[in-house]
């Protein structure tokens, strides 16, 4: 049986957020780069876990400290529906998590503490990811300070990801009548493919994964576009990939807003990574493909994903990145 109190339904208004894109079509010039956050993001972990529960709260804390806070505004995010969930993930998936049912196997692939915490949390970020894009369509680019929860896949959870914030993002953006195309645009260490299982043969939808393949998830996907890399890549081979992969991209599909995974465990001393990116190369990434799409007048949309460290706000200070670069390039 599922429970009641449900988070409540988002209000969503097409005709308004249309017109803030038309806006921005028009050259619209941003002021301050649109921060989506929550002071519930933070989760109960052990302390030896390899999941840092509280960068969330620091990277917000770094941020409101940054000497680039200026620019920036916070906004809190608010809950999805239960019903709104059901657009992308399994209806008896949803239930059990909800009652906190699941399986010891669905508890050991998410590998997290399944509390009400965690729950409140899956149902805030996946809102969270979708007001950053509604955002960006206002304003050009947004920055959501979570998300990226690319494992979760249609009935089950993976490697941290409970639900899926680029798929819903992406699906409710097409299905809302706000764009026709959208560009998943995965830079995360690991392949995103909970992303690729949802948006599979979905119209509009473009995946692009540009992934260590010798990591997880050891069973990878088939998106639209795959781009494996080898082991401790450094800051120069990568970076020719990536430009490489955007020009590619140009001559197949013109997206009318891009989803930006601008994870940091390409990082050399991440704990889960397998490439080797200094902090600038990290930095010349973001930056790269943040003019990339500006230069194309096509809305962004980033979120953090992932980065490990036994250190918490070590972490968020790597984060810091995709948002510092995002000041400098609007």
């Amino acid at each position: 049986m599922v429970v009641q109190n449900h988070p409540p339904p988002v209000e969503i208004n097409t005709e308004n957020n249309y017109c803030m894109f038309i806006k921005f079509a028009k050259g619209l010039a941003v002021i301050q780069i649109p921060i989506l956050f929550n002071d519930a993001y933070d989760i109960n972990v052990p302390a030896t876990h390899r999941f840092n529960g509280t960068k969330f709260s620091k990277l917000v804390n770094q941020l409101q400290r940054s000497n680039f806070s200026n620019k920036l505004d916070f906004h809190q995010s608010s809950p999805v529906s239960y019903r709104d969930v059901l657009r992308t993930h399994a209806v008896d998936y949803v239930q059990r998590l909800v009652n906190r049912t699941l399986s010891r196997e669905e508890v050991r692939q998410i590998n997290l503490p399944i509390d009400n915490q965690l729950v409140k949390r899956s149902f805030l970020a996946l809102n969270g990811t979708y007001t950053t894009a509604l955002k960006a369509l206002e304003a050009g680019v947004a920055c959501h300070a979570a998300g990226g929860t690319h494992h979760a896949h249609y009935s089950n959870g993976l490697g941290f990801c409970v639900f899926n914030d680029l798929a819903f993002t992406a699906l409710n953006l097409i299905e809302h009548g706000l764009v026709g195309k959208v560009l998943i645009l995965d830079l995360d260490v690991h392949q995103g493919d909970g992303t690729i299982d949802i948006c599979d043969g979905k119209s509009g939808i473009y995946t692009c994964s540009l992934h260590c393949e010798q990591n997880f998830p050891f069973q990878k996907r088939q998106g639209t576009r795959d781009v494996p890399l080898d082991s401790h890549l450094e800051d120069t081979a990568y970076l020719n990939k990536l430009h490489r992969t955007l020009k590619d991209i140009s001559k197949e599909f013109t997206p009318d807003i891009v989803l930006y995974d601008a994870g940091v465990d390409v990082f050399l001393g991440d704990q889960l990574g397998n490439l080797d990116l200094t902090l600038k190369g990290i930095f010349e990434r973001d930056c790269t493909v943040l003019e990339h799409f500006k230069n194309r007048n096509i809305p962004i949309a980033t979120v953090i994903g992932g980065g490990y460290s036994p250190c918490d706000a070590e972490i968020a200070q790597r984060h810091l990145s995709i948002f510092h670069a995002a000041t400098d390039v609007f």
